[in-house]
């Protein structure tokens, strides 16, 4: 009963601010494809708004639905950069464009992040894709995750893939702190599969900046460091590495979706497309993963030394409620306003000759 009002709702509020985006960049195929798949979502679901729940053929017809539509979702994020990376080939980079579309993929793969978890919790407490490795789970979420083994998990997984890359990878050493009970496992209710997730990608980039930074290195790689603390408020896991880091400049691009260098993977229809690949929005939609909970997820890094990566989450379970976007006329006039002026100087743009704008005494 629930569902049949929510989901609509979420999916309305993000096809209203779709249609907000440039015009170059709706005439996209990408994003044209993606803009028919959430309408014939949303008219399916409309279909069940008025029928009566105590019906065990509509309970379901819904669940068949809800699979139905998760499943035709399931390329959202891929085909919706591709249309990103179709606009920038054909129309180049422009500032407050690039700002438009920041704002509001942000926005969008919020709302799918939420969408997925609904229809998720759905079909794992009423359907069949119930998990018996997992049996105390309730749908997604693990009322006891121990977060260190996630962990654990996330950097197996990513070694893998380093070592089928690079033919080594760096170890990893961690250690945990908790504050609340000293000497037991810190563990949250949380969802693990979110969690691998954030991980995952930062294991992936330290493991990889590694490699490239001391490969000539004879005594060897030094190891990853993840730190896994727990604190009144925060349950916080910092992974550190030795790869040699990024400057200051370009820690913010690391986040924007305009500004990937990754190499352009192509879609053909009916492939199937690891989600992210080549894209570089592992890093943007991590930190709405860790936001979706009232988290974050920071990069703090010394060029020259290493990064360090933090991801925060609250250690109550009550205070972790979902942080979703609002379609308003606050978000509607963030797409209207044109760039404002800079209000701070820049010396690249000033005269060679600034002596003759120096003040006299």
């Amino acid at each position: 009963m629930f569902l049949r009002k929510e989901l609509p709702v979420r999916l309305a509020n993000t096809m209203r601010e779709v249609n907000l985006l440039p015009e170059k960049l709706l005439s996209q195929p990408s994003v044209k494809l993606v803009q028919k798949w959430y309408m014939q979502s949303f008219l399916e679901l409309l279909e069940y708004e008025n029928r009566k729940p105590e019906d065990s053929r509509n309970l379901n017809d819904f669940l068949d639905i809800l699979i139905d539509i998760r499943n035709r979702h399931n390329d959202v994020v891929p085909t919706m950069a591709q249309g990103v990376v179709e606009y920038k080939e054909k129309f180049g980079f422009d500032p407050f464009v690039s700002s438009n579309i920041q704002y509001f993929l942000d926005r969008f793969y919020t709302n799918r992040i939420s969408f997925r978890m609904l229809i998720n919790q759905h079909t794992l407490l009423f359907g069949n894709d119930t998990n018996p490795l997992h049996p105390k789970h309730i749908g997604s979420i693990d009322p006891t995750c121990n977060v260190a083994d996630v962990v654990k998990d996330a950097y197996e997984t990513a070694k893998m893939l380093c070592e089928q890359y690079y033919l080594s990878a760096p170890g990893l050493k961690v250690e945990e702190f908790n504050a609340k009970t000293p000497e037991t496992p810190i563990q949250a209710v949380y969802v693990p599969s979110h969690l691998f997730h954030m991980l995952f990608e930062l294991f992936k980039n330290s493991m990889r900046a590694t490699v490239e930074m001391h490969e000539k290195n004879k005594d060897g790689l030094p190891p990853v460091k993840a730190k896994v603390t727990l604190g009144k408020e925060d349950l916080s896991i910092k992974i550190s590495d030795r790869g040699g880091g990024v400057p200051l400049r370009k820690i913010d691009r690391l986040f924007n979706y305009m500004y990937s260098t990754a190499p352009t993977p192509s879609l053909e229809p009916g492939a199937r497309v690891v989600p992210l690949a080549g894209f570089g929005y592992g890093l943007p939609i991590s930190r709405l993963y860790a936001r979706y909970f009232q988290g974050d997820l920071k990069l703090y890094s010394m060029e020259g030394v290493g990064t360090d990566a933090v991801i925060y989450l609250k250690a109550l379970s009550s205070e972790s409620f979902e942080r979703l976007p609002v379609f308003n006329k606050s978000a509607w006039r963030h797409y209207q306003t044109g760039p404002g002026a800079d209000d701070w100087s820049n010396p690249s743009r000033e005269p060679r000759d600034a002596s003759k704008f120096k003040a006299k005494r």
